[in-house]
């Protein structure tokens, strides 16, 4: 297996990784979005929160290709209907029929993920990398500790 295979299988693998530790947080709500530089590109995070009683999540999202939302004072405080990490992989292989359009594709561009959020207000964020950062929630922050405090997942290529 070629390290590009192997490479393009491991952002795979992170984005359902992703996908899954983000799934449970439908019922959420988007606390805030931050923008900021990051080197020599732009990066975005999400802060999601339900209470609590769950782990706050920080969706930080680098390199980006492509940012959408509706009416940004909207996205504050919006309740989140659904969430998706999709991967998107590099040329020749295709790209789900939502996806296409959204920013150019080249030979160079490399394999990026992308964020969907759907509620009220709508975020939708293709990136090259993405970083998942789960707090824990308030109850758990009481306990004595356990192990560790929180977990992080990235993707990237």
């Amino acid at each position: 297996m070629s390290d590009a295979v192997e490479a393009e299988d491991a952002v795979k693998n992170r984005c359902l990784r992703a996908a899954r530790i983000l799934a449970p947080c439908v019922s959420y709500f988007v606390e805030r979005v931050s923008f900021g530089a990051v080197d020599d590109g732009v990066g975005v995070d999400v802060f999601l929160r339900e209470g609590p009683h769950k782990p706050d999540i920080v969706i930080s999202l680098t390199y980006l290709h492509h940012f959408e939302t509706g009416d940004p004072t909207a996205v504050q405080g919006s309740f989140i209907d659904d969430i998706m990490v999709d991967h998107l992989p590099r040329l020749p292989h295709p790209w789900p029929d939502d996806a296409i359009g959204l920013i150019d594709r080249s030979a160079d561009l490399p394999a990026l993920v992308r964020l969907r959020i759907a509620g009220p207000a709508k975020v939708d964020v293709v990136a090259s990398a993405l970083t998942v950062y789960t707090a824990l929630s308030d109850d758990e922050a009481s306990m004595p500790l356990q192990g560790s405090a929180g977990h992080r997942t990235t993707v990237s290529d």
